[in-house]
């Protein structure tokens, strides 16, 4: 099922080749944060976060020969209270995540855009009440106006953009190309 597109103009600033470039400096920054660790983990945050988690599983082990664990966990969009836990926030995990014991993992969390930052904030307050002793974070793109104090640890681009434009990520299987563009909405 399709979804409806917004009407405004779109600006494609970085298409496939590029982003293959972009994930392969990724999978660069995030070995060393987990080679040595004890019991690396990736996460991917459903929807997008979750294909470019695979896709960053494939260049660690294709460029640096580490094997990683993926796992998805969907969450609710832009959630405003983050004492509430699951699954009262709709935060929906694989039933081998959830039976795993993860209180020596280093987790890097995977998702598509770092925004406001309610996204990672919730994803950490989550892992931390399950136990998990290192969160680190990497984004595709980071918009560098996040309203929490969060971090990506693995940036593939940073982005300065109008808080109008909307950062779209275009990730397989959900689209068809994979490309990053900004979204101008029409005024009308």
């Amino acid at each position: 099922m399709a979804e409806a597109r917004v009407p405004g103009q779109r600006f494609c600033l970085y298409d496939a080749a590029a982003l293959d470039v972009v994930l392969d400096r990724m999978a660069r920054a995030a070995f060393p944060l987990l080679a040595g660790a004890e019991d690396p983990l990736l996460l991917g945050i459903l929807r997008r976060g979750a294909p470019l988690a695979e896709m960053l599983q494939a260049k660690l082990k294709a460029n640096h020969g580490l094997d990683v664990p993926r796992f998805g966990l969907k969450l609710k969009r832009y959630g405003d209270d983050l004492t509430l836990l699951h699954p009262d926030t709709q935060l929906t995990e694989s039933v081998e995540f959830s039976a795993r014991d993860v209180s020596r993992s280093s987790i890097l969390v995977v998702d598509d855009v770092l925004y406001q930052g309610h996204s990672l904030a919730r994803m950490q307050t989550y892992l931390v009440s399950r136990g998990v002793p290192v969160i680190r974070a990497a984004v595709l793109a980071d918009r560098c106006c996040a309203v929490l104090p969060v971090k990506a640890d693995v940036v593939g681009v940073y982005l300065q953009v109008a808080p109008s434009d909307v950062v779209e990520c275009n990730v397989p299987p959900y689209e068809d190309e994979f490309k990053i563009e900004v979204l101008r909405p029409d005024r009308s």
